[in-house]
């Protein structure tokens, strides 16, 4: 039996050699470090540059959704401002306040990312063997101090409170955060919420906590940290969010526009649909199926907006993660035209 040992590599220029092309192969620099979808915020399916009001804790850029304990007392827009950005990056996630409000005890705002389980189960959070985990990412400010957020698991009952600091007004600042992997609680490792990773804006005292230990509590930011609404007016810019295996922050990984899309189509999707001049003896109605071109997290929620034309819609067949039976009325002359979403949120 014969062996084979390989201990070089052949890059393009036709030689041995350890690197290819020049560039040494690392897991620091291999694809898949970033667990976060939408870092570099240029998904934005749902408002397409609109600003959003943070009432019912809407999802505002892809995969980030707007939490509030009350309404109306911040808006998030895509690349809000117009400031400039830091290189590499086009498009930032802009919050604004709305007013001047004071913050309660049980008050609690801002922004939240929750990473799939399977997405995280490598970490192996929960156990002996918990690894560390990196957070990094750049933020803008009209306001300085100190800031706070928080990683948790979906029970919201195990929480790491984290503080960055902000030291110049309306300037990039980048932060880089390393978090020991949580050896206890429960830490999902399916298609269900794995970590949450959470931005303060203005949070009460019941849910802040101590910076840079883990907690068996509730927790979205870090004791004393800057509340962004509580001055009218504030901003928060951030951008270039990474969350990545290991004690080191490596340069953001960036991603093919299509395949960061394709990320966010797990979570949500939308399609518009016309209909016009639809085979006779099928009434005003017709009925179809939308075949997603890749599987969401899960049966989705299948919704309509912009219903411009039409009398009613509803499913018409099963619904799983690979796509669902419709049916839509028509107004009587043969056309149909409607707008769907899909979303499987976590």
């Amino acid at each position: 039996m014969s062996t084979l040992s390989v201990s070089t590599i052949t890059d393009a220029s036709g030689g041995n050699t350890a690197t290819i092309n020049s560039y040494t192969p690392t897991e620091s620099n291999m694809a898949g470090r970033n667990r976060i979808q939408n870092g570099d915020m240029r998904i934005d399916q749902r408002n397409a540059g609109a600003s959003v009001t943070a009432t019912g804790n809407p999802f505002t850029l892809d995969r980030w959704r707007a939490v509030h304990s009350q309404a109306a007392k911040f808006t998030v827009q895509q690349n809000a401002g117009s400031v400039t950005l830091p290189v590499g990056f086009t498009n930032y996630l802009g919050v604004t306040s709305s007013s001047a409000h004071a913050t309660t005890s049980t008050d609690y705002f801002f922004l939240r990312h929750t990473i799939e389980g399977f997405n995280v189960a490598d970490l192996a959070w929960g156990t002996a063997s918990a690894a560390p985990i990196t957070l990094s990412f750049r933020v803008y400010s009209s306001l300085t101090g100190t800031f706070g957020g928080a990683l948790q698991n979906y029970d919201q009952n195990r929480s790491y409170p984290f503080s960055f600091s902000i030291p110049v007004a309306n300037t990039w600042t980048t932060v880089s955060i390393t978090i020991a992997g949580d050896i206890t609680g429960t830490w999902a490792t399916n298609n269900t919420g794995g970590i949450m990773v959470c931005f303060g804006l203005g949070v009460g005292s019941t849910y802040s906590g101590t910076a840079g230990a883990w907690a068996g509590a509730n927790y979205f930011s870090a004791t004393g940290a800057t509340s962004v609404v509580g001055t009218s007016g504030a901003t928060l810019y951030v951008t270039g969010v990474q969350l990545e295996a290991g004690s080191v922050a490596t340069p953001f990984e960036r991603r093919q526009y299509g395949t960061e899309l394709m990320l966010c189509k797990r979570y949500y999707r939308y399609q518009n649909w016309r209909w016009q001049g639809y085979a006779a003896g099928l009434g005003n109605g017709l009925g179809w199926t939308w075949t997603f071109d890749a599987n969401m997290r899960a049966a989705p929620t299948i919704a309509t907006y912009n219903f411009t034309t039409g009398s009613n819609f509803n499913l018409a067949g099963p619904l799983d993660s690979s796509g669902a039976g419709m049916y839509a009325i028509g107004d009587g002359n043969g056309t149909i035209v409607l707008g769907t979403t899909a979303s499987a949120e976590l």
